[in-house]
């Protein structure tokens, strides 16, 4: 880019793979956005990137394993750990009790869903202390219905322990 203007080589590229760049465009400034509310705020949250990935990896378990012929070769492509607005303040989660975010879920793995995580006691106290989460989310072998997907609204409600 010289003086403000993209070169005609690089014009080519946006213009060959234009709806990929923008949707990568789109992520990076959601992502620089998130942190820098995050920096601003001065949030340090345990809602973060591991706990995600682990949350995805339990999710990816309990769609393997179930049993619902609707969620047959299901499976989790992750969770982001940018939700919207002020949801990671500890007043807000102490609040309301949850955080909704979206996760990527179906047979590719990508359709769009509205996650909300519900805390229970021990993930309330946890967050409030800025404590690891991934000890909330229910065990593997866990009798416990701490998951519920519906694809018709898209929706995915996760309860933590």
């Amino acid at each position: 880019m010289q003086n403000g203007k993209v070169s005609n080589q690089c014009a080519d590229k946006v213009e060959k793979q234009g709806n990929i760049l923008l949707c990568y465009d789109t992520y990076i400034k959601r992502y620089l956005q998130a942190e820098m509310t995050n920096a601003r705020q001065n949030i340090e949250t345990p809602f973060n990137e591991e706990f995600c990935t682990r949350l995805e990896y339990r999710i990816c378990h309990e769609l393997e394993k179930s049993t619902d012929p609707e969620l047959k070769g299901f499976w989790c492509d992750g969770v982001s750990w940018f939700p919207t607005d002020n949801q990671l303040t500890k007043k807000h989660v102490n609040d309301k009790r949850k955080i909704e975010t979206k996760a990527w879920i179906g047979e590719t793995g990508q359709d769009v869903y509205k996650a909300t995580i519900h805390f229970g006691r021990r993930a309330l106290s946890k967050y409030a202390k800025g404590s690891d989460l991934t000890n909330c989310i229910p065990e593997l072998e866990s009798q416990t219905e701490w998951i519920e997907i519906d694809t018709e609204s898209k929706t995915l409600e996760i309860k933590l322990n």
